[in-house]
């Protein structure tokens, strides 16, 4: 009896141990509320900064497609240049910028999610552009004449050139997002990789959560997340291309 009683005790404690490290698969750093988190940041501040750009981008790729104006060459170099900008660099002008000794230092903005936006705005902003640029220059000058024609203002036929070109402006909204969501160097810049002592992210989002757990050799939780990012970025695909089908601007412009 006392044979059998000294098995089972160190059973129960390698038990009692394995349950308190947690699953056998994955151990989170901290609970389901710190994955939760990550993903709350990382889809909060790259969809406001791709809705912002696309707001930006849209407007300005009709004014640059359909207007001659001095320097438009140089206006279109400037946006295909900006398609290549090393992010890190953009991460260190947004932290200055938002440094007490930047222009927007006053809004104490140093490592919180709306200098991380500011940051993929920038980011984000020329690809949309230039994916948006080429596709409304496509859409046929019968489409403008035909607005024109039946007494459009030059609202109508930038809205008609939207709806042929919507397909294009789908592919450049997917772009700026997944140059936004798959971002690391600019928001671990000016981010701070921030997560609270309660288990809540501040400013980390996936990429940097990825490249923190890799760092500290939990290869499982890095790889969950990734699958997690690459799972987002899918949804997100689905969802805009969805709204491509059914017409921008909810099926107004069919």
């Amino acid at each position: 009896m006392v044979a059998a009683l000294a098995g089972v005790v160190p059973l129960v404690d390698a038990l009692a141990a394995q349950a308190t490290a947690g699953p056998l698969l994955v151990g989170f750093p901290f609970e389901s509320q710190y994955v939760a988190s990550i993903i709350y940041v990382s889809l909060y501040v790259s969809v406001f900064a791709v809705c912002l750009s696309t707001l930006v981008s849209v407007p300005v790729a009709l004014l640059v497609g359909f207007t001659d104006f001095p320097g438009k060459r140089l206006v279109k170099a400037a946006i295909n240049t900006g398609m290549g900008f090393p992010s890190v660099v953009v991460g260190l002008v947004v932290l200055f910028a938002v440094s007490n000794q930047g222009p927007l230092g006053e809004l104490d903005l140093v490592f919180t999610k709306e200098a991380m936006i500011v940051s993929q705005f920038v980011l984000a902003t020329p690809p949309i552009t230039g994916i948006a640029l080429a596709a409304v220059t496509s859409v046929q000058a019968d489409v403008r004449d035909a607005a024109f024609a039946l007494g459009g203002t030059r609202l109508d036929v930038a809205l008609a050139v939207v709806k042929e070109a919507r397909y294009g402006i789908a592919t450049a909204v997917l772009a700026g997002f997944g140059r936004a969501i798959s971002e690391v160097g600019s928001v671990l810049i000016v981010g701070g990789n921030i997560a609270g002592t309660d288990g809540v992210s501040k400013t980390r989002t996936l990429t940097t959560a990825v490249q923190l757990e890799a760092r500290q050799g939990r290869y499982e939780t890095a790889l969950v997340l990734g699958a997690v990012l690459v799972a987002l970025v899918l949804v997100v695909n689905a969802v805009v291309v969805r709204l491509g089908d059914s017409g921008v601007g909810g099926g107004g412009l069919r």
